[in-house]
C-alpha cells in the first residue's frame, strides 16, 4: 500500500509550525547549549509532524448533510389605500 502524498496545506501548515515554534522555544528557554538546541529542534519537528498530519486531507472529505430551508410563505396582498383624487372646478371658457 503506498503512502498518499502531503497536500500543500499540510506542507506549508508542518513547515509554519516547525519553524515559529522553534523560535519561540528558543526564546523562551532562553537555551544556549547545543544539547537545548537539539532538543528544541526535535520537539518542534515532531510538533510540526503532528499539525501536519491532522490538517484534514482534500480527498478526505465526508459529505455534511444540509438541512433544507423551509418553503417560503406565499406573499399576501398588499392593499394600499389611496385618497380620492382631488377635484378641481370646471372653468369655463370666457367669451370674448
Amino acid at each position: 500500500m503506498a503512502m498518499p502524498r502531503p497536500t500543500v496545506a499540510q506542507l506549508v501548515y508542518g513547515s509554519c509550525t516547525v519553524i515559529f515554534s522553534t523560535l519561540a522555544m528558543l526564546l523562551v528557554s532562553g537555551t544556549s547549549s547545543g544539547i537545548g538546541v537539539t532538543v528544541v529542534a526535535l520537539a518542534a519537528l515532531a510538533l510540526g509532524l503532528v499539525v501536519a498530519m491532522t490538517v484534514p486531507a482534500s480527498g478526505s472529505r465526508r459529505p455534511v448533510a444540509v438541512a433544507q430551508p423551509a418553503p417560503p410563505a406565499p406573499p399576501e396582498p398588499v392593499r394600499a389605500t389611496l385618497p380620492a383624487p382631488a377635484r378641481e372646478p370646471v372653468r369655463e371658457r370666457a367669451a370674448s
